[in-house]
């Protein structure tokens, strides 16, 4: 060892220098490289474990035959091995760096495992607030911020105050608006929840914050999470998020569910289904019971409730949700350069007459005036704003929500063909730094790097002269649906069921749970456009089983309300009141309105006239044991507000011999509203009252402003929901 420092230390000291340099450089950046390719899970195993016993054993040559050289002089040998070395240290921090880089905006997407959520009590701008004023707030102790946080804000702020209660959000702001209550306790987020709402669009405006309460808690969507790997069939549903955080999203952001699409992906055949669910589609929302509402009403229940009642009615398991935030949108196109659009001409003579024929709309932050931007139709090269602007657009369409999926797909589309064409590293970087703060997601960094294989497929598909990928699209054939929920009228999108079918069997067929037909809607080439064909899965089906409404029995007989009652499996209890100016026997008023979804109640009582019929028990009709429903029975000051005239109803049929005509939704707005129609089958009858008070099981007494007589009796009318559709006038035969 003596002998060893001694040749060392008489070596040349310009050699000494570049051989320690080059050896501490080499094994502590080769150190920081095994780190990073190490972390590259599920990505070429094999080679990355080859590359790193190479380079380890490169680096005990250097030290070995670097040393001799330096010891006996030999330049010839020791200065190309020490070239050697600092290039591959050098390679070794730059790939180092890039690896982590990479790394950690992949890592990033994922939800964090904490948030702060915020409630704040809310009252309308010219409300004056006091110890008198009525609290409303929402009867879900699930619900995090809007009923947990809530609790604990009254208990931090002392609030005295008296509390009404509600079963959904949509209410509880109504209630705020009718100034039924003073101030709602709410989530922070209420603008991003109800803005899109007509009703809501100056709501920031409209309302004040009287006090907030904010807390760290566990992130909701953490646990929501799947073993599942992306090198199998998969399913992703996208959400658009409006984040007020402008420079990334949270994790915890909420969405007004305008923009859901469910996407199938099979990575074996490299084709993919894509779903764009309209926002007013009619379904009954898992977390409230299964009450029907508009599909986006689901977002005040959270990611959770979303996914859960998407699952309920494609019967397809979600594996992961990417929540996008829509000025993640603006910057992704800019960092793309700009995208190719295809931008269809608006309907509306608004837009031709006020803007030249372009289309307009509301810019990222939702402004208008000189914010406002616009686009020429037809082929354009669409810059950030301009290509959220089309995809949000929905106003100047007659599909309206449907054109907006439409134009969403478009964009989704030229986005992912512009980004399969970036050729600079600097500019995929860029692309990367942007999606990373602008997206979260529950997949986990192992998950998404196993996607790793699937991308190499598609590369080596679309090199060999194949398919960059194939994309099945789909469209809801939907019609008209004028309702009311929670006591207030809607209007929202019912769809065909088999339209809804075909949809589902094609994503089913594409995750390898169903046979599978050979359906091809366009193809993506690398070196080409899309190649487009005609067919778009579940477009103009207008057949399959359709939402069944309460129609308007008054004027009507009590024998059509037993049929209605008897085909839809509904309780029917009967009272009588008398009226001179009516002819006996008829109804005169019904406790649940002219256009309530059937879905949402599980019986109703009639009014009919002349009582001197029934006045005795043992007369009633009983055909089963089947209660009716008391909830179902409302007060006298709601019975009153019944009209007593029977409105003339109508209903209009689809018009399959148009092949325009894709949706009934701008066309046929009274197509459902007093029509006896099939009940959908696994339909959770609720019947709950969505204002939570005290009150009198009783039916109306009288004390009725009409000073009738009443007398009860109850029909309870057995029989299951039959599978014929029957459609008439209004009256139920």
């Amino acid at each position: 060892m003596k002998v060893l420092r001694k040749k060392i230390k008489n070596a040349s000291k310009v050699m000494k220098l570049f051989y320690f340099l080059g050896l501490i450089f080499y094994f502590v950046s080769y150190g920081f490289f095994c780190h990073s390719i190490l972390s590259l899970v599920g990505i070429e195993t094999i080679i990355r474990i080859i590359l790193l016993i190479v380079f380890g054993l490169f680096g005990l040559i250097y030290l070995i035959f670097g040393l001799t050289s330096m010891i006996e002089r030999k330049k010839k040998a020791f200065i190309p091995l020490t070239i050697f070395v600092f290039l591959f240290a050098s390679g070794f921090a730059i790939s180092s760096y890039y690896i982590d880089r990479i790394y950690r905006v992949i890592d990033s997407f994922s939800q964090k495992e904490t948030s702060t959520y915020t409630t704040v009590l809310l009252s309308l701008a010219d409300t004056e607030f006091n110890d008198k004023s009525t609290i409303g707030m929402i009867n879900n102790e699930s619900n995090r911020e809007n009923y947990v946080l809530a609790k604990e804000l009254i208990k931090e702020k002392n609030l005295k105050n008296k509390i009404e209660y509600y079963d959904d959000l949509m209410v509880l702001m109504a209630a705020l608006y009718d100034h039924e209550v003073d101030a709602i306790l709410i989530s922070k987020d209420y603008p991003v929840l109800f803005g899109n709402e007509e009703k809501y669009q100056n709501i920031s405006q409209e309302t004040k914050v009287i006090e907030q309460y904010s807390k760290e808690m566990k992130t909701e969507e953490s646990t929501m999470v799947t073993t599942k790997n992306m090198t199998e069939p998969f399913t992703v549903l996208i959400l658009g998020v409006d984040s007020e955080n402008t420079d990334e999203l949270d994790a915890n952001a909420a969405f007004n569910g305008d923009t859901l699409m469910l996407v199938t992906f099979n990575p074996q055949t490299l084709n993919a289904t894509m779903f764009s669910i309209p926002r007013d589609t009619y379904v009954p929302i898992k977390c409230n019971n299964n009450r029907y509402n508009k599909i986006n009403a689901a977002a005040y229940g959270g990611t959770s409730c979303v996914i859960d009642t998407i699952e309920a009615i494609t019967d397809i398991d979600i594996d992961y949700f990417v929540k996008v935030d829509f000025k993640g949108v603006v910057d992704l196109v800019e960092a793309m350069g700009g995208i190719d659009v295809e931008v269809e001409a608006p309907d509306y003579s608004v837009f031709i007459n006020q803007y030249g024929g372009r289309l307009c709309e509301q810019d990222s932050l939702r402004q208008f005036g000189e914010h406002l931007i616009c686009m020429d139709t037809g082929m354009q090269h669409l810059n950030g704003e301009q290509a959220l602007a089309y995809a949000r657009n929905r106003h100047g369409y007659l599909e309206s929500d449907l054109a907006r999926n439409r134009h969403q797909q478009q964009v989704l589309e030229a986005m992912a063909k512009k980004l399969v064409k970036t050729s600079s590293f600097s500019d995929f970087e860029n692309i990367l730094d942007t999606i990373s703060k602008h997206i979260a997601t529950n997949m986990k960094t192992t998950q998404i790097l196993s996607f790793y294989q699937t991308i190499k497929n598609m590369l080596g598909a679309a090199l060999s002269g194949n398919d960059f990928i194939t994309i099945q699209k789909t469209y809801l054939t939907v019609y008209d649906v004028n309702t009311s929920v929670s006591g207030y009228n809607i209007s929202a999108l019912g769809y065909y069921q088999d339209s809804m079918n075909a949809i589902t069997k094609a994503m089913k067929e594409n995750l390898g749970l169903a046979k599978s037909e050979d359906i091809k809607t366009f193809a993506y080439d690398y070196a080409t456009d899309f190649e487009r064909t005609s067919e778009v899965i579940g477009k103009g089906i207008y057949t399959g089983s359709k939402v069944s409404f309460m129609p308007n029995f008054v004027g009507d007989s009590v024998s059509n309300a037993k049929y209605f009652a008897n085909m839809n499996d509904l309780s029917l209890s009967i009272e009588y009141m008398s009226d001179p100016s009516e002819p006996t026997g008829i109804i005169l008023k019904q406790s649940v309105s002219a256009g309530t979804m059937v879905g949402n109640i599980s019986g109703f009582t009639i009014y009919v006239n002349n009582p001197s019929s029934k006045t005795d028990d043992d007369d009633n009709e009983n055909y089963d044991n089947k209660p009716a429903n008391k909830k179902d029975d409302e007060d006298d000051e709601k019975v009153d507000n019944y009209d007593n005239k029977k409105d003339e109803d109508t209903t209009t049929k689809p018009n399959n011999s148009s092949s325009n005509n894709q949706t009934e939704s701008n066309n046929n707005s009274n197509n459902n509203d007093n029509s006896s129609l099939e009940k959908p089958q696994d339909q959770t009858d609720t019947s709950t009252d969505n204002k939570t008070t005290e009150q009198d099981n009783e039916t109306p007494n009288n004390n009725s402003n009409d000073k009738t007589e009443e007398n009860k009796e109850e029909v309870s009318v057995p029989g299951n929901p039959v599978s014929e559709v029957v459609e008439d006038e209004g009256t139920v035969e």
